[in-house]
């Protein structure tokens, strides 16, 4: 079991050997994180791209709200890769974040709801 963090933690564990493949991943953004950047570098709070939090590299991670927002692709819909990001999400949780996800499609062809749900992760 993984420790809560309080609110009060500014830091969550990662794995430093990440950090060199969080940075590339940042030069390199699928067109549906991309596209997805352009919202979130101007959201009410400040939102990180290709974080490494724990043994993962999480798409977008805003502090503030605890959140972890993941842009899936193709490599995703498969039996493995599913159970994997199951279980992924479960370990995100376990540090009290909350994640969400969306596929490419819903991004490139459904932004503004996408971005209406991530709006209203907000709190009133």
């Amino acid at each position: 079991m993984l420790p809560k963090l309080s609110t009060s933690d500014f830091h969550l564990p990662y794995d430093p050997a990440l950090i060199n493949r969080a940075k590339a991943l940042r030069l390199n953004p699928t067109a549906a994180e991309k596209k997805l950047w352009q919202f979130l570098k101007t959201f009410h709070y400040r939102v990180l791209r290709q974080r490494p939090i724990h043994h993962f590299i999480v798409d977008f991670y805003c502090p503030r709200l605890r959140l972890v927002i993941e842009v899936d692709g193709d490599v995703h819909f498969t039996e493995t890769a599913a159970a994997y990001d199951a279980e992924r999400t479960q370990v995100l949780e376990g540090y009290g974040l909350q994640v969400i996800r969306f596929t490419n499609e819903q991004v490139m062809g459904d932004f503004e709801a996408v971005c209406q749900k991530i709006g209203e992760m907000i709190p009133p």
